[in-house]
């Protein structure tokens, strides 16, 4: 049964709101799952069902980036279309901490790029001999790779940036994966830079005092801080092409890496910027319950209409491509739900 609908705009406050715990109590990487609930696959322990199936928690990322704008929006889908269901959104440092996050047993969903993903339920990069437990509910829309140079730093590519000071992005996030891996596919390593490991707000203030040269950001279009960014500084700032970066990512990392484009209009740029693009996906624990997991993609994918008032992101979220996880499982429930849609 749908409950009564509450304006979208709810979203963004919803967003804004402290999470309270969504699921079981964390410890020895996850909640303890009740037996025979959990969907199974994995020797690790994962989260445990909501109490009385009432609250979900959404773990999101950086405050201007779309991860924490359309959490908001999905809390406010879930809340109003899953029976008894209570949904928050929360501000993180995205993927990685995102992962571990569920894993724990602290957030019920995460957003996350599909590298880190990867990374995480093969126990490879940052997660080496510590493989997650996560699955995924659905691939959505894509990253792009946002990089901006100050006009004045003297970065006309990725190899000029050693000796120069560039945020990398917050701690644990796939904007750091991604920003990592580009330095090294260009023999470069954080220690060749002046690393700044800065979420996006803080990042985007670095660049408008000139504290730092550069910033690397995987985000959709447009994220809100690079407008701020771009609409501050005007001609100071510019933003790199990353056409030659794509295959040395390909060849060093897998597949993961697609081109993509930020048309101009994105951010008033003086031209369409060729860059790199990574999908991302939703994920859960492997012991959410499948009935949980099925409702939930059920209500995100029968209000896509909503969410896209929320932010244009949402229009490239596509059932067509939603099961296309790569190495990352599609967890059970969803999986019914994209059966039962034929």
């Amino acid at each position: 049964m749908r409950k009564s609908r509450t304006p979208v705009l709810f979203a963004l406050a919803s967003a804004t709101a402290l999470v309270l715990a969504g699921c079981g109590e964390a410890g020895g990487g996850g909640g303890t799952a009740a037996e025979g609930e959990g969907s199974g696959g994995s020797d690790a322990p994962g989260c445990a069902e909501p109490a009385g199936g009432g609250r979900l928690s959404i773990a999101t990322g950086n405050t201007t980036g779309v991860y924490y704008i359309l959490g908001g929006g999905i809390a406010a889908v879930l809340t109003d279309n899953v029976e008894g269901t209570e949904a928050t959104a929360e501000a993180t440092n995205a993927s990685a901490e995102n992962i571990q996050l569920v894993c724990a047993g602290d957030s019920d969903i995460g957003f996350s790029l599909a590298d880190t993903a990867a990374d995480a339920v093969n126990g490879e990069a940052g997660f080496e001999g510590d493989p997650q437990s996560v699955q995924a509910l659905a691939r959505i829309y894509n990253n792009y790779t946002q990089v901006f140079v100050r006009a004045d730093s003297g970065i006309e590519s990725i190899a000029d940036m050693a000796g120069k000071s560039v945020s990398t992005g917050s701690p644990n996030s796939g904007t750091e994966v991604i920003a990592t891996r580009l330095l090294e596919v260009n023999d470069l390593g954080t220690g060749d830079i002046e690393q700044q490991r800065l979420g996006l707000p803080e990042s985007v203030q670095g660049m408008k005092d000139g504290s730092i040269d550069a910033l690397i950001w995987s985000g959709g279009l447009p994220t809100g801080g690079i407008t701020d960014l771009v609409t501050s500084l005007g001609d100071d700032v510019r933003m790199l092409p990353l056409d030659e970066e794509l295959p040395k990512l390909q060849d060093a990392y897998g597949e993961a890496y697609t081109a993509g484009t930020v048309p101009s209009d994105t951010y008033g740029l003086p031209g369409d910027v060729e860059t790199v693009a990574v999908p991302n996906l939703l994920v859960v624990s492997d012991a959410m319950p499948e009935d949980v997991a099925e409702d939930v993609t059920r209500a995100i994918f029968e209000n896509l209409d909503d969410l896209a008032q929320v932010h244009p992101e949402a229009e490239n979220i596509s059932a067509d491509i939603a099961t296309d996880t790569g190495d990352v499982p599609l967890h059970p429930g969803a999986e019914a739900y994209f059966d039962e849609q034929g």
